[in-house]
């Protein structure tokens, strides 16, 4: 446990744990883990496969999420990868607007979150489309409006930290205490947004996003103690590099290690598995309660 004091980590605790979030008027509760899977619209995330464009492919991919068993569909239409291409807000948007429609079509029930770092994104998504949960992988550290914009649209916000931007996060990531200084980072911004009034916050620490593979397997090692901050906890390790350079291994290689690695992180207090592979991750969530139900 990290027991390193800070007024702002004080402060956090404070909050009564809740495993609650409110979901389009809806609560849902995380007791009981959740899958998000996800959905690319981009025609450049690292893993080929997971890319989606078109209605019959964007259609399909859907069906499959909820067939397999997901309860949060995750759309993105930028990718977040290293080196990834820059993309306009009016791109992100143009991208997402048809996606958006096709579920609200196909799928009124569907509980949709939204993987953008911008503002305006996401107010057209929760305003227009209905999106539940805005999924934020900068923190708020690449938008400056974003921490408004979740409070005044009162959803769910997954909070993620990251070093740099998905152009350089990758380029020799540093850090003179790096577990300490990604807890600080958690608590400071926690605080903020306690203190602007948003009551669901996800916490996400942010797997291979300005992170080196050791980095990536300490701060595995170190998740249970994300429990300080009473709130639940997201992990996305789907086929990242983590797992690939680990094993010397492609990313159409790497389910058994997502596999592997979502397992250890359910033992480890994980809520909510975001994965390409919904199915895999579903099982992985039923033998982990089977085993939990003998406590």
């Amino acid at each position: 446990m990290c027991t390193f004091a800070h007024i702002s980590i004080n402060e956090v605790m404070k909050k009564e744990y809740s495993k609650l979030i409110n979901v389009n008027g809806k609560l849902m509760d995380l007791s009981a883990p959740q899958v998000m899977g996800i959905l690319n619209v981009t025609p450049d995330s690292f893993y080929a496969k997971s890319r989606k464009n078109g209605y019959a492919q964007i259609s399909e991919r859907v069906n499959q999420i909820i067939d397999d068993g997901a309860s949060i569909i995750d759309i993105g239409a930028y990718s977040s990868r290293p080196d990834a291409e820059d993309v306009s807000e009016e791109e992100e948007i143009a991208r997402l607007r048809p996606a958006l429609a096709l579920i609200n079509k196909e799928h009124p029930d569907a509980v949709i979150s939204v993987d953008t770092f911008r503002a305006e994104v996401a107010r057209v998504c929760v305003k227009e489309y209905g999106v539940a949960i805005i999924n934020d992988i900068s923190g708020g550290t690449l938008d400056a409006g974003m921490f408004d914009a979740v409070a005044e649209l009162n959803v769910p916000y997954i909070l993620m930290h990251i070093q740099g931007t998905p152009q350089d996060m990758q380029h020799k990531p540093h850090y003179d205490d790096f577990i300490k200084e990604v807890f600080l980072y958690f608590a400071e911004k926690i605080d903020r947004l306690h203190q602007m009034g948003v009551k669901d916050i996800i916490v996400d620490p942010g797997f291979g996003f300005g992170k080196t593979v050791d980095n990536n397997y300490e701060l595995l090692q170190h998740l249970q103690d994300f429990e300080l901050f009473k709130l639940p906890i997201l992990v996305g390790v789907s086929r990242k590099s983590m797992i690939t350079k680990l094993l010397g291994i492609t990313t159409d290689e790497a389910l058994n290690g997502t596999s592997v690695i979502d397992t250890i992180s359910l033992t480890k207090g994980a809520d909510i598995l975001r994965v390409h592979d919904v199915k895999e991750a579903v099982q992985a969530v039923k033998i982990f309660e089977k085993m939990s139900s003998f406590n």
